[in-house]
């Protein structure tokens, strides 16, 4: 027989299976003899004590041989008809992959247009921004295959639970060569290395499938009907023009598209986002908070990870994009800008930990001669400005200004900068100076909150690094609720962290998957 069980261990138990079986032998009056086998369901850490724990939900094989089917069944595509109709879908991030590849499941061949390179190239042109200072406007962190996810640690975790199925969405990962730690951990992460891996794979059975991808494709223009209600295809910078509805799924910093969307007169909303800093720790700090240890997390714990939240003068103050084990790189889609972003590998095992750490703000915060209420591109405008106000603050290079955290915290200049992971460089900056006030005063306050909940947290150890803005899309394309294509247009569906209707991977494959279901029932 077979008994799924939920149990508290140490993390020396959970981490091999022989001290699970004895565990659970013990605790089920069991000759050890009679267990055949275990698998682990579900695991989490619980560090709120002292006494590290970790939650496993764990399935035992009695007296039986071990079941190797898998608890949820591999998906299966299968090729696309000659006769099948099309659909365009621009752009390769989450979002657009996830949409490709649930047309391919409800017989609709996917062309899938993207404006940068496959992930191998792709790489080439990330490592440049570091080394050489050169962006490719259409080769970076944000564009290409796999989009800005390819390089944000592959984190899986959200709370997008009723927008449709995160263990899904997991097993389509794990499906193109995730690890199944993905369908057990509470915070599941595939890992910077590893992702690019698993993107190519995708993009394989979309080819496989019957399906078309076009790299270096940049959409110039969309394509309506002859009564201009209707998308019915796009153009591309090259000329050439491809035909069927179309789901728009261009990521968070494609600023061209929006300008090009506005320019034709379709209606677009200014969106709150948020902007603040990159903020990191040595690990072993992180560590030693979190597991309430002076010894850090040992041999069976994992980097650790951490969420701050507070209100200062009305808006929230918050970590963003934790990474433990992590790295800050270099995020800017454009040259003459400076923002930055975290990564983590799959290991999580450098020396450092960081973390966005933003400003909630709102399109009513901006300055007045950015016209918030009129202008839909408000905030895209803001968050542009003050890139390029780092840039040059960094001397127009991507050397980042860095201070340290208490320094920053008490308005002190930073004399040295300890070492950092961002590979282009760092050099003290006075950040609390030339920040907008509105931003760096709540940070200022909201670390003090954070150093008040985690004795240690704030510290010269630390340092925090401008600017973070990339968090979410300025802009909101608008779509019916019901139908999900845009307000005036049929036949465009506005999707993903681009469009205002995600915050990450998960929630943007969902939302690819949802906007091709609702483009297949209007077919």
């Amino acid at each position: 027989m077979t008994k799924d069980l939920q149990i508290r261990v140490s993390p020396s138990v959970a981490a091999q299976d022989s001290k699970i079986i004895h565990y659970v032998a013990s605790e089920q009056a069991l000759s050890i003899m009679r267990i055949t086998g275990v698998r682990i369901l579900r695991r989490s850490i619980d560090a709120r004590s002292r006494t590290i724990m970790v939650n496993l939900l764990v399935r035992v094989w009695i007296d039986e041989p071990v079941d190797d089917t898998p608890v949820i069944a591999p998906v299966q595509y299968q090729a696309v008809k000659d006769n099948a109709p099309s659909a365009v879908v621009v752009g390769m991030g989450p979002a657009g992959l996830f949409a490709a590849l649930r047309l391919i499941e409800l017989g609709v061949r996917p062309i899938v247009l993207e404006r940068g390179k496959n992930v191998k190239e792709r790489r080439v042109d990330v490592a440049r921004i570091s080394r050489e200072g050169i962006v490719d406007p259409n080769s970076n962190y944000c564009y290409g295959e796999g989009g800005a996810g390819a390089y944000s640690d592959g984190k899986l975790y959200t709370r997008s639970k009723k927008r449709g199925s995160i263990e899904h969405i997991l097993n389509v990962f794990h499906c193109h060569g995730a690890s199944r730690d993905i369908l057990i951990d509470a915070h599941p992460h595939i890992g910077s290395d590893r992702l690019p891996d698993v993107i190519a794979a995708m993009r394989e059975t979309i080819i496989r499938c019957g399906g078309e991808v076009h790299f270096n494709t940049l959409v110039t223009r969309l394509l309506l009907n002859s009564t201009r209600d209707t998308v019915v295809g796009v153009a591309t910078a090259s000329g050439a023009e491809y035909a069927g509805p179309v789901i728009l799924a261009t990521g968070h910093s494609a600023r061209d598209v929006y300008r090009m969307l506005h320019n034709e007169g379709i209606a677009l909303e200014p969106k709150g986002i948020a902007v603040g800093v990159r903020l990191e720790h040595p690990q072993q700090l992180i560590d030693r908070i979190q597991y309430h240890t002076p010894y850090g997390r040992g041999q069976w714990l994992p980097a650790a990870e951490y969420t701050f939240v507070t209100q200062v003068e009305g808006r929230g103050v918050y970590s963003f994009c934790m990474c433990p084990g992590g790295i800050i790189v270099p995020a800017t889609s454009e040259p003459g800008l400076l923002v930055v972003n975290g990564m983590s590998p799959s290991k999580r095992n450098t020396h450092w930990a960081n973390s966005g750490m933003v400003v909630e703000l709102h399109p009513e915060d901006l300055p007045a001669r950015y016209d918030a209420p009129h202008d839909a591109l408000a905030m895209m405008n803001y968050q542009h400005d003050l890139e390029a106000l780092c840039f040059e603050q960094a001397g127009n290079s991507q050397v980042a200004g860095a201070q340290r955290m208490q320094d920053f915290v008490e308005g002190k200049e930073s004399q040295l900068i300890p070492p950092s992971s961002y590979p282009a460089g760092v050099q003290p900056s006075r950040l609390d100076r030339w920040m907008p006030a509105p931003i760096a005063g709540r940070l200022q306050r909201g670390f003090r909150t954070f150093g008040k909940a985690a004795r240690g947290f704030l510290t010269n150890q630390a340092i925090v690094i401008g600017v973070e803005t990339r968090t979410s899309s300025p802009v909101r394309i608008p779509r019916d609720i019901a139908s999900m294509h845009h307000i005036a247009l049929r036949g465009l569906y506005p999707c993903g962290e681009g469009a205002g209707y995600a915050g990450g991977i998960v929630s943007s494959a969902i939302d690819g998957e949802r906007c091709a279901e609702a483009l297949v029932a209007k077919l």
